[in-house]
């Protein structure tokens, strides 16, 4: 069971990975292609829009942040 356990999550990982960057990031990813398959957490992290990026120098809070 393992055999087959291990190389299911390490696709389920690889699809997180390259979902962090998008709206769901890694955990909201990771979960969708546990719960569905990898194949369809692929097609969730390129249907989805990247995250917004924030202006230099300033934080989710909205302060500048102290370097």
């Amino acid at each position: 069971m393992l055999v087959k356990l291990l190389p299911y999550l390490i696709l389920v990982a690889l699809v997180a990975y390259i979902g962090k960057d998008r709206k769901f990031g890694f955990w909201g990813n990771f979960f969708c292609s546990l719960i569905f398959t990898p194949v369809v957490g692929l097609v969730i992290v390129f249907a989805s829009d990247k995250r917004a990026t924030l202006a230099s120098g300033s934080t989710a809070s909205g302060t500048a942040a102290v370097v």
